[in-house]
Formats: structure tokens, C-alpha cells, sequence
């Protein structure tokens, strides 16, 4: 009787290790089969985007003028003068920066 008892009890705990070892047929092909579909795939291409750098160099130039404006404005502000401009210039300049962190982002 304890005999076979052990035995099944090691039969049990054999057939449970070699399964765990194994694993299930059909998750092993499926495994298989993404890893060959994964080699035949080609990784993607990134696309370059046609960067207009005339343009780019344009607004960079904006932005040197602006910057300029601007700090001669925060000056007037400090003698008293508020400049009626200086909110629009700075929106502007943000708007170009926003535009060449853009283009400029891959």
C-alpha cells in the first residue's frame, strides 16, 4: 500500500515537472512562429522630413532680433516706460522658437 502510494505520488510530481519543463505544444509554436515572423519583418525606415534650413536660419535670425528688442524693452520697463509692443514680441518670439524646436525635433 505505501508503495504504491509513493509511486503514484511520484508518477504525479514526475508527469507535473516534465509539463512545467515543457510547456504547452501549442505555446511553444506560437513562440516559434513570432520569433521567424519577427526576423522577416525589416525594421522600420525612419523618414526624414524636408527641413526648409533657409527658413529655419530665417527664423533663428528673427529670434536674434527679437531677443534684442526685447531686452532693450525690459529696460525701458525697469525706467518706467512699458513698451506697448513687448507683449506681442514676446509671444512672437515664442511662436518662432515653438517652430524651430519642432523642425528641429526628430
Amino acid at each position: 500500500m505505501k508503495t504504491s502510494t509513493l509511486l503514484f505520488v511520484l508518477l504525479i510530481f514526475t508527469s507535473l515537472t516534465w509539463a512545467q519543463r515543457n510547456g504547452p505544444t501549442g505555446q511553444r509554436q506560437a513562440d516559434r512562429a513570432e520569433d521567424q515572423f519577427q526576423k522577416t519583418v525589416p525594421p522600420p525606415i525612419p523618414q526624414q522630413s524636408s527641413v526648409d534650413f533657409a527658413k529655419l536660419k530665417s527664423d533663428a535670425d528673427q529670434l536674434i532680433v527679437l531677443s534684442q528688442s526685447i531686452h532693450s524693452g525690459v529696460d525701458n520697463v525697469a525706467k518706467g516706460v512699458f513698451p506697448k509692443d513687448l507683449i506681442d514680441k514676446l509671444k512672437q518670439m515664442e511662436k518662432l522658437s515653438k517652430r524651430l524646436r519642432n523642425e528641429l525635433t526628430p
